[in-house]
Parts: structure tokens; sequence; C-alpha cells
């Protein structure tokens, strides 16, 4: 099945992102919870890898453990990072091998240390090239992201819609939004990827708060807001069991808006963990 065709019907297709764990156990939990999210009918998972491809052979075997677990397509992340041109064709040759159905185009992050992205010497400055390398050599479905709260290192919104043109332009078939909290910013990021003449589906991506000073961090790095009100309600108990709770709650509140205004779909980044995702969605499904 094609990648866009996953969002061509009146279903909103779910997903969840996954990493690569470090250790024999972090995996056995891994394929547990995999086996748990099966059953809410996703349409694909995807896995990203570390910094700098450190654990690019990693995210494969961890696709492949996926396929065999749940049959379903699977997506890996792909960068620019630290990469030449024939390290990209390598990698996307090796994970046509082994059976890989669609690819999260990237530029990536600045290596750490650095506050400015720098190609290699022969390799690429930015996501459209990468998109435009597998457009021309490869048969694979390609997702691209999207920054509903603009990119952090974007001068402003208008330059980001615009680079985001061109990885679309270069052959994109989705996109997949960064995480926001506050589903107005997906909804005015739509509406000027519209005005945009961006026309593939665009899905938003979701992070379920629960753990308060982690969301924060990850947050943080991405530049993405938590509202005022989470916050406050988040911040006045301790107990992580009620941290847990409050952010299920808000996260299912934004899935159902988001279901409401007829997204194509929603990515969520469950951080290799299915209890959120599962207590966010049980008795959703059959509404949607």
């Amino acid at each position: 099945m094609s990648l866009a065709s996953h969002f061509a019907t009146s279903r909103c297709a779910i997903s969840f992102e996954l990493f690569p764990p470090k250790t024999e156990a972090g995996l056995k939990s891994l394929c547990e919870n995999v086996t748990r999210l099966k059953r809410f009918d996703p349409a694909f998972f995807t896995c990203t890898y570390g910094a700098g491809g450190s654990t690019q052979g990693a995210t494969l075997d961890v696709l492949q453990k996926v396929r065999e677990i749940t049959n379903l397509p699977v997506a890996s992340h792909l960068t620019c990072v630290n990469s030449t041109v024939a390290d990209l064709e390598a990698y996307l040759s090796k994970a046509k091998d082994q059976g890989t159905d669609y690819i999260v185009a990237l530029r990536g992050d600045p290596p750490q240390g650095t506050d400015q992205f720098q190609a290699v010497d022969g390799g690429f400055q930015y996501a459209n090239e990468l998109v435009e390398l597998i457009r021309a050599q490869f048969d694979f479905g390609i997702a691209v992201a999207g920054y509903p709260e603009v990119h952090q290192e974007s001068p402003d919104a208008k330059t980001d819609l615009e680079n985001l043109k061109r990885k679309v332009d270069a052959g994109a078939d989705i996109i997949i939004t960064q995480l926001f909290y506050d589903n107005s910013d997906y909804y005015r990021f739509r509406d000027n990827c519209e005005s945009a003449g961006i026309k593939i589906p665009i899905v938003p991506g979701i992070l379920p708060v629960t753990n308060f000073k982690q969301a924060k961090r990850i947050a943080n790095m991405c530049k993405a807001a938590i509202p005022s009100v989470l916050t406050a309600a988040m911040t006045a108990t301790d107990d992580p069991a009620g941290q847990f709770q409050i952010g299920v709650d808000h996260a299912r509140a934004q899935t159902h808006d988001l279901m409401d205004q007829q997204v194509p779909g929603i990515h969520y980044y469950v951080l290799n963990k299915s209890d959120a995702a599962a207590a966010l969605l049980d008795g959703m499904q059959a509404a949607n």
C-alpha cells in the first residue's frame, strides 16, 4: 500500500513512532508494547535513530521485528547528518532489502555542540535534496516534517513554509508535524499550508504529557509550547499517577477535537511505551 493511500479514506489513520532501545530488556519491552499497540489498528509504525546516525542499523532491526509482530508497513527515519550521498544511498538500499516500506526524510538536527547544521563534503544541506534523491532512485513512500510552531532555526513562519513547500514539491507523500499541545497551532499551520498550495495530507503529531519534567524537556528541545492551563494542572500535583492521568486526558481531548475536524490521521510519539496511547485510545476506535 502506498503511503498516501492510508489517508485517502474517511478513516482517521493512526501511526506510532518508536526509537531503537539500547538493551535487550529494552527491545523485549518494545516488542511487548508494539503487540499492545497493534490492537488499535495502526496504519504503520515509524522508527527514529540516534544522533548522527549512531543507531541506523538498530533502526532497521527494530523495524524488522515490528513487521514480524504486526505484519504492517514500517517507516525508517533518515537524516542528512554526517552522511554523504553515497552513505544515504547505501542506507536506502539496505532499508529496501530489509523490507522497509517508507522513509521519513529529514535534514536532521545540528550535531551536539554546534548551533548550525553543516553538510559534510559530498552530503546534503537540505531535506528537499534528500527527498529528491529518494524519489529519483528508490521506490519508497516519503514523509517529511512540518512545524506548526515554526522550526526553531527558521527566522519566520513564511520562510519555514517555503522550506516545507520545497520538500513537498520534491516528491513528499505526506507531512507529519512536530508535536504540539494546542490544536489551534495545527489548524493555523494547516490553513497556511493550503494557502501556499500544499495539498498532501498533513498528519498531526501528538505526544501525551505523562511526566511533566520529561515533557517540558522535550518541548523545549523542539520549541513546542505547553499551554498554561496544562502546565498549571500538571504542576499542581507531584503524584506520578495524577500527572499521567492529566496528560492522557489532555491528549484524548486533542485527539477527539482533531478527529472532529476530520484530520487525515494522527501520529503518536509513544517513546516505546504503550500505557498512555492505550489509555487515550481505548474506546475511541468505534467512533473513528
